[in-house]
């Protein structure tokens, strides 16, 4: 992608951030994954979702959720994670019904509801589209420390052509809405679905 953040530079960081949780985290499991408990706040939103619907993060309450920000025209790394995710789900069997993915789009003047939701569909059908306007995408990305910048079109482009940069990394929640484990581009799918079937017993 165009200007995308470096991955070096995003791995770097991810790392440097979470060595330094990983000390405090969940002592009773053996993680694969970065250890966020108690480094991030609970999993709370309320954002547009297709059909003219809300969805907040109440509707989730009772399911591992699989937070992951983006956009629904992003050229690689967008649908490589949700190809890689919906991959996760089918190799968790029955313990997918427990789990869901909520694709957070940071692109709203491009990425309808209703856009975003046939974007994830293609995919899965446990994974749920929503997004919000400018403010309501920028303070949930605060929450969680997402860095994203959609860039102005160049002179005589047309006013939907631009580029969107967004940092990478997949947050996942605990059935209580509690933040738990961060996968980064470099997990592999083993590894995911590994921690999420530990993480759905302890929490069962």
């Amino acid at each position: 992608m165009p200007g995308f953040f470096s991955g070096r530079i995003w791995r770097a960081l991810l790392l440097a951030s979470c060595t330094l949780l990983a000390a405090c985290g969940d002592k009773a499991a053996n993680w694969t994954l970065y250890d966020i408990k108690g480094h991030l706040p609970d999993l709370s939103f309320q954002l547009d979702g297709a059909g003219g619907k809300k969805v907040s993060s109440d509707d989730l309450q009772g399911k591992t959720v699989l937070l992951f920000f983006g956009y629904a025209s992003c050229p690689d790394i967008c649908p490589t994670t949700m190809a890689q995710l919906t991959a996760v789900l089918q190799q968790l069997g029955e313990q997918a019904d427990k789990v869901r993915i909520v694709f957070v789009s940071v692109d709203p003047h491009r990425d309808t509801p209703d856009i975003l939701q046939a974007y994830v569909d293609a995919f899965n059908n446990k994974a749920i589209g929503v997004t919000g306007n400018e403010k309501q995408i920028a303070d949930l990305a605060r929450r969680y420390r997402v860095a994203y910048q959609i860039e102005k079109p160049r002179p005589g482009d047309a006013a939907d052509v631009y580029d969107v940069t967004h940092s990478r990394g997949v947050y996942i929640f605990d059935n209580a809405g509690k933040a738990r484990l961060l996968a980064s581009d470099t997990d592999s799918i083993d590894a995911i679905v590994k921690d999420l079937r530990q993480l759905i017993d302890i929490t069962s």
